[in-house]
């Protein structure tokens, strides 16, 4: 009889266990969600709108809206429904891009045989989000132009501070007229590191393509493979970008079918020395002025002038230009590159710089005086030295940038086009 009495509290605790857990549940995902997008935002490169909330604590819904903080030519809606478990929330929605009024209009209308769904799980113990999408082929055609896509496949998972993204497009075809452009299969792999408001951060991206191919009426170029990677990083003192191509090869069949036009060419450089507190001096302001702007004018009138101070103070430090390697072959012109350098920024007397009048020649003028810097070209060829005007038994072409002004082996540099 005892027994029988236990029975109704203990399925009254586990019932009130059960509603407290899907109740922890919903605000655990809540906070992430909300969490995910300030830091988003904090990055300055995007804007993000949550125009609908409806949280509960069996499911919620939302929509989002994702676009480029300067200017808003083109947007992602983005609408999801939550499941909320105990250990785990189940997500589902639909990814809709959609252009900006003016953009459209200069286009035309485009559109799709049907709107992108994903899903994604949210662990409640962990923290560990997972989102996958998946691309059907489909075609997208507008003002005679098409595009084509044979499917894709997309992956972002991660915890707070630390998220990792793969994406693999199988061939892109773009159509216009007699031209064609080709890319892929190719594929994607992101990682972004960072501590709260993206105050500090990391990112790191790597880029697969297989091939890519230009075709025209008189020629076609063939790329292939070309593999790009990227690291940017913002601590306490500066920002730093450092960008890695390789290409495999690069051929014009309807020239030289039997020869390539370059082979494997490799380039690697590294932006430093921009300042850290400006970076995010320069963030915070741009977010206030998207703040201040609407559907027509997302950036308000005097935005330049305002973000002047800022933009000077990003070059304080002299930021710095490295070309650690530049090479590549080109087996039809019997060339050989192999050179390296570096550039560097002026940052004396910066107030006499105007960003707002950089489409005059005399301010771009100002700018360029502001360059130094050195490149050298090891074992170039004799052509290379002709062209320069240089002797014949030069092996070394030594560049000299001063004050803007280009100088080869103490020579001035010749005019190469008209």
């Amino acid at each position: 009889m005892r027994k029988e009495r236990l029975i109704v509290p203990v399925l009254a605790i586990i019932a009130v266990l059960w509603v407290a857990a899907q109740l922890l549940s919903s605000v655990l995902f809540e906070r992430s969600l909300r969490q995910a997008l300030d830091d988003l935002a904090a990055r300055g490169e995007w804007r993000v709108t949550r125009t609908e909330s409806d949280q509960g604590w069996l499911s919620s819904q939302g929509r989002l809206i994702l676009s480029p903080l300067l200017g808003r030519p083109w947007r992602l809606e983005l609408n999801y429904t939550a499941r909320h478990g105990i250990l785990s929330t189940d997500v589902e929605g639909t990814l809709l891009p959609r252009l900006d009024t003016v953009l459209q209009q200069a286009l035309g209308e485009v559109s799709a045989p049907s709107v992108p769904r994903w899903q994604g799980t949210y662990h409640t113990l962990s923290g560990h989000s997972e989102l996958r999408l998946a691309l059907a082929p489909f075609v997208i055609q507008q003002n005679g132009r098409e595009l084509t896509v044979r499917g894709g496949r997309l992956r972002l998972e991660g915890v707070y501070g630390d998220w990792r993204l793969q994406a693999m497009m199988d061939q892109l075809t773009i159509t216009d007229g007699p031209a064609e452009l080709r890319i892929g299969p190719s594929a994607l792999e992101s990682r972004y590191t960072y501590t709260e408001d993206a105050y500090h951060f990391t990112q790191s991206d790597s880029l697969h393509i297989d091939n890519v191919a230009l075709t025209y009426p008189a020629f076609d170029v063939h790329m292939a493979p070309i593999d790009l990677s990227s690291r940017m990083m913002l601590d306490e003192q500066e920002l730093r970008l450092k960008g890695e191509l390789r290409i495999g090869e690069v051929s014009v069949p309807s020239e030289a079918p039997d020869t390539p036009l370059l082979q494997n060419a490799h380039t690697v450089m590294e932006l430093s020395r921009i300042n850290a507190d400006a970076v995010r001096d320069t963030i915070r302001q741009l977010r206030q002025e998207a703040a201040w702007g609407d559907a027509r004018l997302p950036l308000a009138e005097g935005t330049l002038t305002r973000l002047q101070p800022d933009l000077r103070q990003l070059l304080s430090d002299s930021p710095r230009l490295d070309v650690a390697t530049i090479a590549a072959d080109s087996p039809l012109l019997g060339i050989r590159l192999d050179a390296d350098g570096a550039l560097f920024f002026d940052n004396r007397q910066l107030d006499e710089l105007d960003i707002t009048k950089l489409d005059e020649p005399e301010e771009q003028a100002r700018w360029r005086e502001r360059i130094d810097g050195d490149f050298t070209w090891h074992d170039a060829p004799t052509v290379a030295a002709l062209w320069l005007g240089l002797p014949l038994g030069t092996q070394e072409l030594a560049f000299d940038v001063v004050r803007g002004q280009w100088r080869v082996n103490g020579r001035p540099m010749p005019e190469l086009w008209p």
